[in-house]
């Protein structure tokens, strides 16, 4: 088995309203890579949410009592908490300057998915409002270039807990089953499976982000030559722990 991942360099700076797609289709075909049938994309969330218009000023957010009260303890500007407030459905965890929430998604991270790099100064990027519907965006107009089935992942950065570092994980996704399950198989001592479930998505999500890079600007790349298990429709929601088997809620 082997796979490879290719860098899609050369997309250039994203703004609101630009066309995602055709930047990816031009910008693989200029390098000679081409979107082929099979692929699949691995999309960055930041220039999805630049190009969905996903960007707020902090000059024309007012914060609220709350977050003033927050924003004080935490040490942060009043305004971006405020923001991160909006972006969430709960605060998991306040702490050194730091913000845990759980979003309107569903995902638990840093600040709700608020990001102040690489946009503009005073300016903060959220995540898309509905992920797995703008990878199934991609989708479709990616396999029209390619003359066959693509599958998207639209990917982002997020911390771990006990674990240093950042890794991407998938916040979108369309065309192929997020979770691979080996429940009921047997391991080569003859002792069935009971607890292997691959997060899929992740780990390709995760694969894709040393070609891409948080500084080199390349904000997509092509994972080739893997079979991926069929569509079952669940998208990005298929990785979200129901509560009920929560541990640590």
């Amino acid at each position: 088995m082997r796979y490879e991942v290719i860098g899609v360099a050369g997309i250039g700076e994203v703004r609101p309203g630009d066309d995602v797609a055709a930047l990816v289709i031009a910008a693989a075909a200029r390098q000679s890579t081409p979107l082929q049938r099979g692929d699949l994309a691995v999309i960055s969330q930041k220039i999805v949410s630049k190009a969905e218009g996903r960007l707020l000023r902090l000059a024309d957010v007012t914060p609220s009592s709350v977050a003033l009260a927050m924003a004080a303890g935490l040490g942060r500007d009043p305004r971006l908490v405020e923001v991160i407030l909006r972006e969430s459905r709960r605060v998991v965890r306040m702490d050194r300057g730091v913000l845990v929430t759980e979003t309107h998604h569903g995902w638990v991270c840093a600040n709700a998915g608020v990001d102040q790099s690489n946009v503009d100064a005073d300016t903060v990027a959220l995540l898309p409002e509905d992920p797995d519907g703008s990878a199934r965006a991609l989708r479709e107009r990616f396999s029209v270039a390619a003359g066959g089935d693509v599958a998207v992942i639209v990917a982002d950065t997020f911390g771990r807990p006990w674990r240093e570092g950042l890794t991407n994980i998938a916040i979108g996704v369309a065309g192929f089953a997020p979770l691979k399950s080996y429940l009921g198989e047997r391991d080569p001592a003859g002792r069935p499976l009971q607890a292997t479930i691959l997060a899929l998505a992740d780990e390709l999500a995760s694969a894709a982000e040393p070609v891409m890079g948080k500084l080199d600007r390349v904000p997509a790349a092509i994972v080739r030559g893997l079979p991926l298990p069929p569509d079952d429709g669940s998208g990005s929601k298929a990785l979200l722990r129901d509560p009920a088997r929560d541990l640590f809620r």
